[in-house]
């Protein structure tokens, strides 16, 4: 994907999440995923926003990690245990009195930073450094799976942009060569079987 799809892919995944952030209502401590309420989803989603505004503001003096698969790779036991859950929590409160607002308020002000950027940029992540680039679908798929997982807490369908919901499925197509789950993952999605129970591709 060139970088303008890419940065096309991240605002339109950005819109999508504010839109559904809008739709909670008066729903934040309802389920919303594992151990956290909704405002801690809305919170944690957030963070695939600011995550890139912070980071940008760490440049890497080289690339050690040269795709978004690597950088899954790489954070792969990072991504799990109550730390992570913590951090959603801290990140939903961090939303304050009005989460639609604070969320509309980080997107309005990190999409146009990535707009004005060429994709070079090479940056600090928890796995390493990273151009913009190789990062930034990252930041694509956790906005898309985590506000398909708000849809579903709000029992609403889940309506991906088609170009955030290319990106994604790409990213999972990968990951799942790369990992070994190719297999069960093509029989699954051509109606063969249903796939084992934890399957993921991360």
């Amino acid at each position: 994907m060139t970088w303008d799809a890419s940065r096309e892919a991240f605002a339109d995944a950005a819109r999508w999440f504010v839109g559904t952030t809008a739709l909670v209502g008066e729903r934040w401590a309802e389920p919303g995923l594992g151990e956290w309420d909704i405002q801690a989803l809305v919170g944690h989603t957030s963070r695939s926003l600011l995550t890139v505004e912070a980071y940008l503001a760490q440049p890497a003096e080289s690339a050690e990690i040269d795709s978004a698969a690597g950088y899954f790779r790489a954070t792969s036991t990072m991504s799990a245990g109550p730390a992570v859950a913590e951090r959603g929590r801290q990140a939903g409160a961090a939303l304050g009195d009005d989460p639609p607002a604070a969320v509309a308020a980080i997107a309005a002000r990190v999409v146009p930073l990535v707009g004005a950027r060429t994709g070079d940029e090479l940056l600090t992540t928890v796995a390493g450094g990273m151009r913009l680039a190789d990062y930034l679908p990252t930041r694509t798929f956790e906005l898309v799976v985590h506000t398909a997982d708000l849809c579903a807490a709000l029992d609403l369908p889940a309506d991906v942009p088609p170009s955030a919901a290319a990106q994604a499925l790409a990213l999972v197509a990968e990951l799942a060569v790369s990992g070994g789950r190719a297999g069960p993952l093509l029989l699954a999605a051509t109606g063969r079987t249903g796939l084992p129970s934890g399957f993921s591709v991360l």
